[in-house]
């Protein structure tokens, strides 16, 4: 379950890429900037669940 939820994230981060890049083309500047600043927290929490620790051992690998 937790391999589904960490793909659907990256899904996410990509498509959410996408849409800012084309409001930031048709002029808007607040939300392509909203969406940017998810994208960041996104892969930021996604650097948590999957990089390994000071141990060698990825939080996502722990989990049940």
């Amino acid at each position: 379950m937790l391999a589904a939820t960490l793909s659907l994230m990256m899904l996410a981060a990509i498509v959410l890429i996408a849409g800012a890049l084309i409001l930031w083309r048709r002029g808007e500047r607040k939300r392509p900037a909203l969406m940017a600043l998810l994208v960041a927290i996104l892969l930021i929490n996604l650097g948590i669940w999957t990089l390994p620790d000071a141990s060698g051992e990825a939080p996502a690998s722990r989990v049940g």
